[in-house]
């Protein structure tokens, strides 16, 4: 029973929930915590009206036929794909990869495409000139010249197989970063432990799969990175443990100017929070410290810098983060999109962007996982719980 309640509450830190609502017991290091998880299904057309956002933006929905929306890139051609990971604990992965269409220009996708299914828990997608890659748990995917071929997508070539198979944290963001590698993170097999030398990392490979090499330590579990326009440096989101309280550790912004870095984990958590359970002969000056500092379980996933014209100019260069929202929490919280000030490479301030995902009655309707900038400058969010992209756009 022990063991299975252990599996359970492993699956939730990520999952799209049953509809009833739970309570789970949590036993961490903090004493007891009841953690809430109380999802509703909703119609979004009916709940878009509920998001908050700043004087002058609006929000809409560019597609509701997208179950269990995870990670998404935009092609040159305007295509934007979509991964996906699984719906409930005990349930198979979705396993599909779709391509979106807003061919009549509506700002609304008019075709939704599976272009592979029957995948293992495919979260990542990035594009690569005209080649479409996708992240499996242990497995790189690429896809040849994707958008001519919509209609009958070619087989994939496996550029890669030699990820770890653990499931625990094994579903993977990806993106190409400004020196045409891939990046690929691979969690910690776990809530908390010393991982091997293969786990708790991130990693980057040629466009052809070869030469994986290992860009930083210390990583719990990114599921999100971009790099700034201007210095062309890594910033990536990481999830703190759970089982620690409801408020402890937070959540992380991290900033990797160069590769060979140490983020802590799991000796560390923010800029000064130590785990004792766990020991160690590295010197404090050893890690890195994140540039920011998220509340607890919010869930700190997708990030983009803004590199559009279409939000006002202050919005030019700020990161951009979706806070999936905690389980493992008594009141829960996150549920939102974050936006990041920066200055002189430093964090200078954050403050929710848009809300509402949450109602006050602590019910989830949504929960946002990632964000893509279009091509007119708006901003889309994906939401796995309400299997939806959201269109955010502003107006002078």
């Amino acid at each position: 029973m022990i063991k299975a309640i252990a599996i359970l509450l492993l699956i939730m830190a990520v999952q799209v929930v049953p509809v009833q609502a739970q309570q789970k017991e949590n036993t961490g290091p903090q004493g007891a915590v009841e953690t809430a998880i109380n999802p509703i299904n909703v119609d979004v057309n009916d709940y878009i009206s509920r998001i908050k956002l700043p004087p002058g933006f609006s929000i809409s929905v560019y597609s509701d036929q997208v179950p269990v929306a995870r990670s998404m890139t935009l092609s040159d051609a305007g295509t934007l794909f979509v991964g996906t990971s699984f719906t409930s604990f005990g349930a198979p992965p979705v396993g599909k990869v779709y391509a979106l269409r807003d061919d009549n220009h509506d700002n609304r996708a008019d075709k939704v495409i599976t272009v592979a299914e029957k995948l293992n828990y495919p979260n990542g997608v990035a594009m690569h000139g005209k080649d479409l890659y996708v992240a499996e748990i242990s497995r790189i995917l690429r896809f040849r010249n994707i958008d001519a071929n919509l209609g009958h997508p070619p087989a994939p070539e496996v550029i890669n197989d030699s990820y770890p198979s653990d499931f625990h944290h094994g579903w993977k963001f990806i993106r190409f970063g400004p020196d045409g590698r891939l990046y690929v993170p691979v969690g910690a097999p776990c809530n908390t432990c010393v991982p091997d030398s293969d786990h708790g990392i991130i990693t980057s490979i040629k466009a052809d799969g070869s030469d994986r090499q290992v860009f930083a330590r210390g990583v719990r579990n990114s599921v999100g990175f971009d790099w700034d326009p201007d210095s062309g440096e890594m910033w990536f989101t990481d999830n703190g443990r759970d089982a620690w309280g409801n408020d402890i550790p937070p959540e992380e912004l991290n900033h990797a100017p160069r590769a060979g870095l140490h983020f802590g984990f799991p000796y560390r958590y923010g800029k000064t929070l130590v785990d004792h359970d766990y020991k160690t002969d590295m010197k404090p000056v050893a890690f890195t410290p994140p540039a920011l500092e998220l509340p607890a379980h919010n869930a700190a996933l997708g990030m983009r810098f803004y590199r559009g014209s279409m939000f006002p100019a202050k919005y030019k260069n700020r990161i951009f983060i979706a806070a999936h929202g905690s389980w493992n929490r008594g009141v829960p919280d996150g549920y939102c999109i974050y936006v990041v000030t920066l200055k002189d490479d430093k964090v200078a301030g954050y403050e929710k962007f848009a809300s509402g995902w949450l109602t006050p009655e602590h019910k989830f309707w949504g929960r946002p996982v990632d964000v893509q900038e279009l091509a007119d400058g708006s901003l889309l969010v994906s939401d796995d719980q309400a299997g939806a992209i959201y269109r955010i756009s502003y107006e002078k």
